[in-house]
């Protein structure tokens, strides 16, 4: 099936060439605080919103890690890049990986932040309801931002986070992607990829720090290189923007 172009933003006018999908909570602008940190003269970035985010927050589908890989490589198309990395943050990077296997000629490096393994991740019981209801209930919403940033994050900043995720997604496309990136596996397929990736974490997310990287990222990307962000959790981007910037432009720039 063929991807939409859907909604973009680009900054920058290097020549290496960088396609960027955001995390389940978050349409493109998350990479907001980020974006003032990143060399536009070296690099030159895409930011989509995913279908049911953002722009794209009208758009229907099948609300997919497949579609959004399709609609990624549209916008790639549509761009005239033919090869590029493509940076992840958590959900995005599964989707990512899938853009992988499908052109693998294309893409040049994989960069994950927060990633998702291609494996999915094990939400059973309370906690597959807790994430499953947080579609409509802004406090489960809440409560998964508070648990995947160490506790660390003031009222204030939570509230905000959470008004930024009702705010700038569907809940039809944001329960629907929770099937694809927490349930589907296919980590059979990325087994012994050569691609260069790197993994940005944060110490205190206790969901997708480094033990989760090393059970699964590391042992099947045999050219993976793992970074550990001190002061951040799951949300770099808005946790330590500065720091996260300057990890993946030394990534890039080997």
């Amino acid at each position: 099936m063929a991807g939409q172009v859907l909604p973009y933003e680009v900054q920058g006018i290097g020549s290496e060439r960088v396609l960027v999908l955001h995390n389940w909570f978050g349409d493109r602008s998350s990479f907001d605080p980020m974006r003032e940190h990143l060399d536009g003269n070296a690099y030159h970035y895409a930011f989509l919103d995913c279908r049911g985010y953002g722009e794209a927050k009208q758009t229907d589908g099948a609300f997919t890690m497949e579609e959004v890989a399709e609609d990624a490589l549209a916008v790639a198309d549509h761009l005239g890049w033919d090869t590029f990395s493509v940076l992840g943050h958590s959900m995005g990077a599964k989707a990512a990986q899938l853009m992988l296997l499908d052109a693998p000629s294309r893409i040049r490096t994989i960069i994950g932040v927060s990633p998702v393994p291609a494996s999915g991740f094990p939400l059973e019981g309370e906690t597959w309801e807790l994430f499953a209801e947080a579609a409509n209930n802004p406090g489960n919403r809440r409560a998964i931002i508070d648990n995947t940033t160490g506790g660390r994050h003031g009222d204030a900043w939570l509230d905000a986070m959470v008004s930024r995720s009702v705010g700038r997604s569907s809940a039809t496309a944001f329960r629907a992607y929770l099937d694809s990136w927490a349930r589907t596996d296919f980590h059979e397929r990325v087994k012994d990829n050569p691609a260069p990736v790197a993994l940005v974490v944060g110490a205190n997310d206790p969901a997708l720090g480094s033990e989760a990287m090393q059970a699964t990222w590391l042992k099947w990307y045999p050219h993976a290189e793992l970074t550990v962000l001190p002061d951040a959790g799951h949300y770099a981007p808005q946790e330590t923007p500065q720091a996260l910037a300057a990890a993946i432009e030394q990534f890039l720039s080997h």
